[in-house]
């Protein structure tokens, strides 16, 4: 995925919606992060959505820590600047219960668009704001996160460009200043977070949204390893199940592309070894060649009609020269009969790909029928009066039905445009 070039100026504006909270309703929220993550270059529109959010509480702005660790342990972002995060220390009976989560925002699959990143807040933590507002599964404020609300909540800055699992060994062969310390840096931060308390933990959830939400299933056995042997540890991927499915043309577009990550990055290492072991260790970057061999209790939150895998995966701009799916990549409902259709088989291939974790007693799910992607990390989607619902119960009071093992949840949406709970983004 590219990275915007308007960037910079967006950082400004996100700064000047933290200085007036009564603005920042939820809607400028998801502007803002649809924006920041993941903006579809072929477009200058700013997103919208369908429905009327609610207004957000005061933002619960949380200092940016740079880690104390990374340099020792040579775990640099792309341009060679020490990776982040921010932390907000739990509280009561949540003191001893740690919720991590791994920001998301593509990856980059060459030495062009490395660098380019590299000068981004996907790239360097020279970009990082100073603060970032806490929301839905990082909120304190019960109403918005009723279950997780006074635990230890760490969001972890993503600047390496390949999922928190590029190794620097593949720096060398490329002949750049480049640094692909992904795997590095997800070290450093756990030990780091460790020793602050961590290593005590009750109860732990890593979590991560988009490619954050890969990271999250590449790395959820390490987390739950490190983590003490009686502790509750589980895993939540939002918007992280990508697919390994053709184009509307008929080409490998998406498997290309993470072919191209996983030489660049050397990110194999960091993969499922029974995986990796076969012919093509790329195909180990999408979930479906590995979920099933995750040994900690894995939740899978995902729109059935992600429209990032829509406007990427499906029907990328190589696959639309004529621009015959203009309309509807940025808009669902602006699809027409025929397109409705190849969407409608997308969601099918989502199905079969999940089929086999769906028999696994420990795993849940929450497979909504919305035009959205990444939903646990705003309110209007987590949690709210509003929120989206399947069979009346929000992504928040099912991960946590899930979490603390209150009933099986396997929820599993009826095709659109069933939902009139959805948040379906807008983009034209």
């Amino acid at each position: 995925m590219a990275i915007p070039s308007f960037i910079s100026s967006l950082l400004r504006i996100r700064k000047l919606g933290k200085s007036d909270w009564l603005v920042a309703s939820i809607g400028f929220v998801l502007i803002l992060f649809f924006l920041s993550f993941f903006f579809d270059p072929a477009s200058d529109s700013v997103p919208s959505v369908d429905r009327s959010p609610p207004i957000t509480s005061p933002p619960d702005l949380v200092k940016l820590k740079l880690s104390s660790k990374a340099k020792e342990r040579g775990a640099f972002c792309l341009d060679g600047s020490l990776p982040g995060y921010h932390f907000h220390k739990g509280s009561g009976s949540g003191s001893k219960s740690w919720l991590l989560h791994l920001e998301g925002g593509g990856w980059c699959s060459t030495i062009a668009s490395c660098s380019a990143r590299a000068m981004t807040m996907l790239g360097s933590s020279t970009y990082f704001e100073d603060e970032v507002d806490f929301q839905g599964v990082l909120s304190s404020d019960p109403s918005q996160n009723p279950e997780f609300f006074n635990w230890n909540r760490v969001k972890i800055r993503y600047c390496d460009g390949a999922s928190f699992a590029g190794h620097p060994e593949a720096e060398f062969k490329n002949g750049t200043r480049l640094f692909f310390r992904g795997q590095l840096i997800w070290e450093a931060i756990m030990d780091e977070l460790l020793s602050m308390g961590m290593s005590d933990a009750k109860q732990g959830i890593l979590t991560g949204c988009s490619a954050g939400g890969l990271a999250t299933l590449i790395h959820c056995d390490y987390f739950r390893d490190h983590l003490p042997k009686d502790a509750a540890v589980k895993c939540v991927s939002d918007g992280g199940f990508f697919l390994n499915v053709p184009d509307v043309l008929g080409h490998p577009t998406m498997r290309s592309f993470y072919h191209d990550v996983v030489n660049l990055q050397g990110v194999d290492k960091s993969l499922d070894k029974n995986c990796v072991a076969k012919p093509e260790p790329s195909k180990c970057m999408f979930p479906q060649s590995f979920v099933n061999n995750i040994r900690t209790p894995v939740f899978l939150v995902n729109p059935a009609y992600d429209f990032w895998q829509i406007q990427h995966v499906l029907v990328p701009a190589s696959a639309d020269l004529d621009k015959s799916w203009a309309k509807c990549r940025l808009n669902i409902k602006e699809c027409d009969a025929a397109q409705m259709k190849l969407l409608h088989g997308f969601r099918s291939s989502l199905m079969d790909a999940i089929g086999k974790f769906h028999q696994n007693k420990a795993g849940g799910m929450f497979i909504d029928s919305c035009f959205s992607h990444c939903q646990t990390l705003m309110s209007a989607t987590w949690h709210s009066p509003t929120s989206t619902r399947i069979e009346n119960k929000t992504i928040a009071e099912s991960v946590g039905d899930w979490y603390f093992n209150q009933k099986p949840v396997k929820l599993i949406d009826c095709p659109y445009p069933c939902n009139p709970s959805c948040y379906n983004l807008n983009f034209t």
